[in-house]
């Protein structure tokens, strides 16, 4: 498997790190050998060749589309990784970028959802400035360590607009460091660390984001921008890493959601925390598999909470084409009937069920969901319940 190939080519850098040390070579001695011999682009070259793993992982399917989506998916995350880590990775200068948009996806990402991130470290603090804006939800966290590495990252902190401290017109200012402060605090630790800012729209033609910018308040006054084989060296193992460890890990999921396929179990906290989900949030992730005259129908009263969707995605777990087709709704958007309840239906065309919300499989036959009740009380997290239907006895009913 691809995946203990990368773990071998872990264990081989360790050994080849430390060996030279052991005969005096310095951390700049061997990213400067690493560069000019070339040895740092083959590191990432064979790094990205073993992420092709992913797609031969078990269950995967072998349709010439699906594969094909997936070849996609593995070149979006290295093109994201790489500006991730290379582009905008330099914790003395941070920057608030989009990893995670709408051509490079991953993990399920929540077409609602206007994701930022940054790479901090925890020798500096940092402080984060913005405008509330008035998207429905607003949250920050923390995380150690980076995507794709072995043991995933570790969750730090969080904080979400309900609970912080916002000025009357909407600034406020958020303090990133080791040591506990007073007000809006995010904690860090030492080593590679990880901002992730969710902003969820409810409609995202009439809120506005947040404005945010982040700065470095402690550390060196003037640190140069130059690129440096060792920012090179660790830029691109990153990159790698990234690129090959999260597809494996989301292929590994997508094969496990095949055992509950067409219906919305509850997914495991403690694995959605530690892939970067925010615990405020009840995950219902899975697989659906349609027929070409087959619907899955989804109908649940919604519980309270803040804010509650529902997505479809490809089999790599990519959210499918929401610029264009309609594959999501929310509390906000969504039809209700006169009871309260919802009736969601996903299939391949519409069957024009007046107070029902249709989805659309966009040409796929399966794939993965996800449904998430954001805010709601430990008791109000229900299964949102499911059952397959023909389609076309869903059109006969509507005539």
């Amino acid at each position: 498997m691809r995946g203990v190939l990368i773990g071998i080519l872990g264990l081989f850098r360790r050994f080849r790190l430390g060996w030279r040390k052991l005969i005096g070579k310095t951390e700049a001695d061997l990213a400067a050998e690493a560069v000019v011999s070339g040895k740092a682009w083959e590191e990432f070259c064979d790094t990205l060749k073993a992420a092709g793993g992913a797609l031969q992982f078990p269950g995967a399917p072998q349709d010439p589309k699906i594969q094909a989506e997936g070849y996609r998916y593995l070149s979006r995350l290295a093109r994201g990784g790489l500006e991730a880590f290379l582009e905008y990775g330099d914790t003395l200068a941070p920057e608030l970028k989009r990893l995670c948009h709408e051509t490079v996806k991953l993990g399920a990402d929540n077409p609602d959802n206007y994701y930022q991130n940054c790479n901090l470290d925890g020798a500096y603090t940092y402080k984060i400035t913005g405008t509330r804006g008035s998207v429905t939800y607003l949250g920050f966290s923390t995380k150690s360590g980076q995507y794709g590495q072995q043991g995933g990252i570790t969750p730090l902190s969080e904080l979400d607009a309900s609970v912080m401290d916002i000025a009357d017109d909407g600034t406020f200012e958020i303090l990133i460091s080791k040591e506990k402060h007073p007000g809006n605090w995010l904690e860090i630790h030492d080593g590679p660390n990880m901002l992730f800012v969710r902003q969820t729209f409810a409609d995202r033609e009439k809120e506005q984001i947040a404005e945010l910018k982040i700065e470095r308040l402690t550390g060196p006054e003037d640190p140069s921008s130059e690129l440096t084989p060792e920012r090179l060296v660790e830029a691109l193992r990153a990159a790698g890493t990234f690129a090959a460890g999260a597809p494996i890990m989301f292929a590994n999921w997508s094969n496990g959601f095949r055992k509950h396929s067409n219906k919305l179990p509850r997914f495991s906290d403690e694995v959605s925390t530690k892939a970067g989900g925010d615990p405020n949030i009840a995950y219902y992730h899975s697989h659906w598999a349609l027929g070409p005259d087959e619907a899955l129908v989804i109908e649940v009263m919604p519980p309270a909470c803040d804010f509650w969707n529902f997505q479809l995605n490809n089999y790599w777990m990519e959210s499918l084409d929401y610029v264009r087709h309609p594959v999501h709704t929310n509390s906000h958007i969504t039809t209700y009937k006169s009871d309260g309840s919802v009736m969601v239906i996903v299939s391949a065309t519409d069957p024009g069920i007046p107070d029902a919300t249709w989805l659309s499989t966009t040409g796929h036959s399966e794939g993965t969901m996800c449904w998430r009740w954001v805010g709601a009380k430990e008791e109000d997290k229900i299964e949102p319940p499911t059952r397959i239907v023909k389609l076309s006895s869903l059109t006969r009913a509507t005539k």
